[in-house]
């Protein structure tokens, strides 16, 4: 029997994505942009994912995160009491 390694590093990165756009105020409430790098979560991602995000600088209440594995990305928007995550997209898709 053959494993699919990123099949199932994928099905992981769907699986932390979708904890996330389901209750995005469990995991997104941040002070800094250093407390989202900080975040226990970001760890549940397979190996390979990448993050980045800006904002929350100089008392700033919005922040913008980019959070990548291979070809998906998972955008998230944050101004004050108001989240979005517009899903999943892959690159090839724009």
């Amino acid at each position: 029997m053959l494993i699919d390694f990123i099949q199932t590093q994928e099905q992981q990165f769907f699986r932390v994505a979708e904890k996330i756009m389901t209750e995005p105020e469990r995991y997104l409430q941040f002070d800094s942009i250093s407390d989202f790098y900080k975040a226990v979560w970001l760890a549940e991602f397979p190996k390979g994912t990448v993050w980045f995000a800006s904002g929350l600088d100089d008392g700033a209440e919005e922040f913008y995160a980019i959070i990548e594995y291979r070809q998906y990305t998972l955008n998230m928007t944050c101004s004050g009491q108001n989240t979005v995550c517009s899903g999943i997209s892959r690159k090839d898709q724009y």
